[in-house]
């Protein structure tokens, strides 16, 4: 190998490290820029509650969850089967207190879920 293609390729081997080192430095700069605009959006939020801008339990005491059957409200119906409804013509779903609260049991003799290996209804 002779001196001058030593030396080229010495050129090329330090023109490599200096796009590293180059790409390196690029990335400290954008993080560092990232952490200042980060800390200045930090410092324009407002300041966290105090204790005493917490929210209190009620006087009557805390809010207890309710447990209630409900069922759905009747879909509205076409006015001749040829009709079609449209989901802005049907609205929201509305559901409404069922009647008997008592839980849903699984029925004696059946498996209690689909594919659950039991015997089902017989």
């Amino acid at each position: 190998m002779n001196s001058a293609m030593h030396t080229a390729a010495q050129g090329a081997q330090v023109f490599g490290y200096v796009l590293i080192l180059l790409a390196g430095v690029a990335c400290v700069a954008g993080l560092i820029w990232a952490f200042r605009l980060g800390f200045k959006v930090r410092q324009g939020e407002p300041d966290p509650p105090r204790p005493d801008e917490q929210p209190r339990v009620p006087a009557s005491g805390p809010v207890r969850e309710t447990l209630e059957m409900r069922e759905p409200d009747e879909m509205p119906r076409a006015a001749d089967d040829s009709e079609r409804l449209t989901p802005y013509q049907i609205g929201n779903v509305r559901s409404r207190r069922a009647d008997d609260q008592r839980r849903p049991r699984w029925s004696p003799g059946s498996s209690g879920s689909f594919g659950g290996g039991g015997g089902g209804r017989t």
